[in-house]
């Protein structure tokens, strides 16, 4: 199965625009009409968002001079099941041997 991972980088494009507050985001993005809250540039810029709106995203890119490739990196990762292991070998060979019982030895005295 192929699992799909985000990566937001917001924090370190900001660091390399000598941004390290995330109050200092609020007037670059009200340039753009895009108008949040203190707590809400704190999760946007903290925390990798669930959603985010085309408008914020545009005003992000631009106020920071980057595109969403940027902002955004994806990876796709092909996950195993776990404890599964590819193998070639037919299924006879992963049967577990078949169980010989013995009766016990009988006694003189029985």
């Amino acid at each position: 199965m192929k699992q799909v991972q985000t990566t937001w980088n917001l924090r370190q494009l900001m660091a390399g625009h000598q941004l390290f507050k995330t109050t200092e985001l609020i007037p670059l993005l009200a340039e753009y009409g895009v108008f949040l809250s203190r707590e809400q540039v704190f999760r946007l810029v903290t925390q990798k968002p669930e959603r985010a709106s085309m408008q914020v995203i545009g005003a992000v890119c631009a106020a920071l001079g980057c595109t969403p490739a940027d902002l955004i990196t994806v990876r796709i990762v092909e996950e195993q099941a776990v404890g599964a292991e590819p193998t070639s070998r037919p299924i006879g060979d992963l049967r577990p041997p078949r169980a010989r019982i013995h009766r016990p030895p009988t006694t003189a005295a029985d």
